[in-house]
């Protein structure tokens, strides 16, 4: 019998409460039940990996093909699903609100909503604009049921503005609004990580791998609640195919093809779908 969005809403609330667990990002219904199959806990969303999948860049695909996307992921897996959701496909709070109710909508047990506007001469939306966004976020969430985690993330160190005490202070007011997690994407040192961690606390934090320097167990042991790994599966993938393909392309050779998996070996991953 397949599991209620209610039970996945539960669980994943319940692994926040200690603990450490990795929430890695498919980028398609393939991928996320592979992934179940390995035995993780939950997965999440990955902008950018679904991008790619569609022919775009990352942050040029509109609400409503990500909305389906997130409907496909839910159906494919009994494992809670967190959303990738941008910026709420909105600037101004009532549109972010009415985004979050459709997002609620398709399953999620959890979704994130970011303080970048995708504006070069302003990256990030001003402090308090940023914090009604996120209240109404957490409003949308509250009329639809109240179960769904709101993830409020804070872009600073992403676009160059890597002042700790400011994106802290972002957190906070985040946190304040009603997010339940909080992150900050590239926050990569040990002493960056523990301090937003410490800060923070009781607040359960999420940190972005983003290349070699820690294993899950380094993360766990600096307070860090949950770790994702935004498109770095989907780019593992890309780079595979791009590897093999320019290999035909460039020398003739199908050299770059001797990796891949024996297709009997693939159709027994999906054997019981």
């Amino acid at each position: 019998m397949p599991i209620s969005t209610k039970q996945k809403c539960a669980e994943f609330r319940k692994l926040h409460e200690s603990g450490c667990f990795v929430l890695p990002n498919p980028w398609d219904a393939g991928s996320a039940k592979l992934l179940q199959g390995m035995g993780f806990k939950a997965l999440a969303s990955t902008s950018s990996g679904f991008a790619w999948s569609t022919g775009h860049r990352d942050n040029n695909v509109g609400c409503d093909d990500v909305l389906a996307h997130l409907k496909v992921l839910c159906a494919a897996t009994d494992l809670p699903v967190n959303a990738d959701f941008e910026a709420g496909y909105a600037h101004d709070p009532a549109g972010v609100a009415a985004n979050v109710e459709r997002c609620v909508e398709t399953g999620v047990a959890g979704l994130s909503i970011e303080d970048s506007t995708g504006d070069a001469s302003a990256p990030l939306y001003e402090m308090k604009l940023a914090v009604e966004r996120m209240r109404a976020a957490r409003s949308a969430i509250d009329a639809k049921g109240g179960d769904v985690m709101l993830v409020g993330r804070c872009e600073s160190f992403l676009i160059g503005q890597s002042d700790l005490k400011a994106t802290v202070a972002r957190l906070i007011a985040y946190a304040e609004a009603g997010a339940d997690c909080l992150y900050a994407p590239a926050i990569r040192t040990r002493e960056q990580i523990a301090t937003v961690v410490k800060e923070l606390a009781p607040k359960p934090v999420n940190v972005l791998w983003s290349g070699p320097g820690f294993t899950v167990a380094e993360l766990a042991d600096l307070g860090v609640r949950r770790i994702s790994v935004g498109g770095a599966l989907a780019r593992t993938a890309w780079g595979a195919f791009l590897k093999a393909a320019r290999e035909i392309a460039e020398a003739g050779s199908f050299a770059g093809m001797a990796q891949a998996i024996p297709n009997a070996e693939m159709n027994g991953l999906f054997a019981k779908n």
